[in-house]
């Protein structure tokens, strides 16, 4: 296995393993990740960093919670017992129920990983995770997967708006934060003093911040193609008239950008960009 087609996640909590585990996220990476042959690629770009999280609430997020660490020690539990078990199988196995095909039906190896996985078990968590995430974004839990990805993308288009006006949700702060957030945002998660290097504005008479959210985009866009190196939304401020008062329009701009692929992080810990074909 090449080991960049390898995507691994950190992640501190429960309810977001049972999100990124659900038929809702996978209808999404489906849709939007490649393929090498017939196999499906999880990209890291457009599979995760625009995936619209739901907004649950703590009740919503217990739902979740719950069903993904039965999930998560069930399938621990049964390729620990059993050497001969794979993720891929057990999930080989899933498919085919649900495609129809009776327990009995199955062939002698498939039987066997079904009995030996007790796959019905792992099927029933997974229904009941899926059900749960569909709540927390106010939705039916019997939505064809067609029904799903339109509301995905009506959910990221929201987002997007939101976003440049201003409004971040931050739904999953470790990772948004670092990355797209004020300094004050980034003080608050790391509940420390954050030091930046402080960055010299440039000579001459500088341009007006435009008020419209497409000639902004244009704007930090030009921007960033006439730098010399990487900037961060700090020194994109500056480099307009009105300076530190539009960063959080800059934020969002930047946010944007990365959620369509347009920016790379540059390496300094996220915290500056280059337009991707800069890079």
């Amino acid at each position: 296995m090449l080991e960049h087609g390898v995507i691994g996640f950190g992640l501190p909590d429960g309810w977001l393993f049972g999100i990124l585990s659900s038929r809702v996220h996978v209808c999404w990476a489906l849709a939007n990740g490649g393929k090498r042959g017939e196999t499906p690629r999880y990209n890291k770009d457009v599979c995760f960093d625009p995936f619209p999280f739901p907004a649950a609430d703590d009740l919503q997020k217990q739902r979740i919670r719950v069903p993904a660490e039965k999930l998560d020690a069930h399938r621990k539990s049964v390729l620990a017992e059993h050497p001969h078990l794979t993720l891929t199988g057990l999930y080989n196995v899933l498919e085919k129920l649900r495609a129809g095909t009776a327990p009995d039906a199955l062939s002698p190896d498939d039987r066997r990983i079904f009995d030996d996985g007790l796959v019905l078990i792992l099927k029933e968590y997974h229904d009941e995770l899926d059900t749960a995430v569909a709540a927390a974004y106010g939705w039916p839990a019997d939505l064809s997967d067609n029904d799903i990805l339109v509301r995905l993308v009506a959910l990221n288009q929201e987002r997007v708006k939101e976003e440049a006006a201003g409004h971040i949700r931050w739904l999953r702060p470790d990772y948004q934060v670092p990355r797209f957030g004020s300094p004050k945002d980034k003080l608050t998660l790391v509940g420390g003093t954050m030091n930046q290097t402080a960055v010299a504005e440039p000579a001459g008479p500088k341009p007006a911040f435009p008020t419209s959210e497409l000639e902004q985009t244009a704007a930090v866009l030009s921007m960033l193609s006439q730098a010399a190196g990487p900037l961060s939304a700090t020194d994109l401020a500056v480099r307009f008239k009105q300076g530190r008062r539009i960063l959080p329009q800059v934020e969002a701009v930047l946010s944007a950008l990365i959620r369509v692929g347009g920016l790379i992080h540059s390496p300094d810990g996220g915290r500056s960009f280059l337009p991707r074909w800069a890079a």
